[in-house]
């Protein structure tokens, strides 16, 4: 089990903060603007002793603790969260039966295709409510109507260490008139298997056709840099 590591100087943040949306950050590009290089090679150093941080080709990335470390943390407040993750996650279909997939702006598993999704929060009066808000926040659609049709639980793991717990309220619905973009495209569902997939998305959109009334599944799945 990964031992949970607490990044509290500013400077080790912003570090932080710079590599969980790439996935590689050159020396420069990790630098807070007018920070003494001395203070702040060791501080970076720190977070690579920590083995938040690796040096690869090309500048430094995540390993497997820092990955671990900007999936349970919140993004304001920087603070630790133990629990698994609770989320809401949109599984649409338009007319030709294509499914929407959303590309990964953040670490872990920046830049693969996920289905559209967000943290519930504290202020959400229902889980319906908070899909519905995602729907607007991330697509731009107004009170879309959905049907909760199940939970999932998502435990990854990498080099047997646990990376993520994520528990998924699965909403589904149909709809035609969403704008895409090179972050946002649909997907004939027989070639999800050609992209580069967020841990259990394949398996969610499997379930989701089964049309039951509601269902649950938890998924193990392992992942790789």
């Amino acid at each position: 089990m990964i031992e949970p590591v607490s990044v509290s100087h500013h400077i080790q943040k912003y570090i932080i903060d710079v590599l969980m949306y790439t996935q590689i950050a050159r020396f420069r590009d990790l630098r807070p603007p007018k920070t003494d290089t001395n203070l702040f090679s060791y501080h970076l150093g720190t977070l690579v002793k920590s083995g938040m941080v690796t040096k690869v080709d090309g500048g430094y990335s995540l390993c497997l603790a820092g990955l671990s470390y900007v999936d349970r943390v919140s993004t304001e407040k920087k603070a630790i969260r133990t629990q698994p993750k609770i989320i809401t996650m949109l599984l649409i279909q338009n007319g030709d039966g294509d499914i929407l997939l959303q590309r990964r702006q953040k670490q872990p598993y920046i830049n693969a295709w996920t289905l559209p999704y967000g943290k519930l929060h504290i202020d959400d009066p229902t889980v319906m409510s908070a899909a519905k808000r995602e729907a607007k926040e991330k697509l731009e659609l107004v009170e879309q109507k959905m049907r909760h049709v199940g939970d999932c639980y998502i435990r990854v793991t990498m080099d047997d260490e646990v990376l993520s717990t994520t528990l998924a309220h699965v909403f589904k619905f149909n709809r035609d008139a969403i704008q895409t973009s090179a972050d946002i495209m649909w997907v004939r569902p027989h070639k999800l298997h050609e992209y580069t997939l967020a841990p259990a998305v394949e398996e969610i959109v499997s379930r989701g056709f089964f049309n039951d009334p509601f269902f649950f599944e938890e998924f193990d799945a392992t992942w790789s840099l």
